[in-house]
């Protein structure tokens, strides 16, 4: 084929437009989101507190939606227990726990350190910040027995998917589904 020659057809043309659209309006969720489909795209999540004694072992998502008895399920685990007040919690922050999981290949349960907070708990919180996404209920600290908070760190950071704060000294992770950026407590 002389390539001075060469003419897409419309069907060709259309075909890389539209790839090249799809790229282009692709969420700032793409990787979290791609990863989580490779496995199907059943979404589960697994964690424990030791305030409440309470622990989740579910599937949140399947068949392409967000589950909805489920999500309340998690809303209410994730509710700020101090003041036993609950808040639709973030599905987003889910898929991020979830894909961050998956990448350290663990069923590990994540302990759950904290998740909704009542902005009157968040003030209680020596060194929270003051706009925390957790008074959002888009944020999560949490900690793996069987891995460091540097490899919980570093799954989430690879998830391009929000925030992600490496507490070492306090040995938990926070992770919410705000702006991507890191940083150290």
């Amino acid at each position: 084929m002389d390539s001075d020659n060469f003419r897409p057809s419309r069907r060709q043309f259309l075909g890389v437009f539209t790839g090249i659209a799809t790229v282009a309006a692709a969420p700032v969720y793409s990787k979290t989101f791609g990863f989580l489909r490779q496995a199907g795209d059943i979404r589960r999540i697994r964690m424990y507190s030791q305030r409440t004694g309470e622990s989740i072992d579910t599937i949140y998502y399947a068949n392409g939606k967000y589950i909805p008895e489920v999500m309340a399920e998690i809303s209410y685990f994730m509710r700020d227990w101090r003041q036993n007040a609950v808040k639709d919690y973030d599905p987003r922050n889910l898929d991020i726990l979830a894909a961050s999981s998956q990448k350290m290949d663990t069923d590990e349960p994540y302990l759950m350190i904290s998740g909704y907070r009542t902005p009157r708990t968040n003030r209680m919180l020596r060194g929270a910040a003051q706009n925390s996404y957790h008074m959002q209920a888009m944020a999560a600290d949490v900690r793996l027995r069987g891995r460091s908070v540097n490899q919980i760190a570093g799954a989430a950071k690879s998830c391009n998917g929000g925030g992600v704060g490496t507490y070492a000294r306090s040995n938990f992770v926070h992770m919410d589904c705000g702006p991507i950026r890191t940083w150290r407590g």
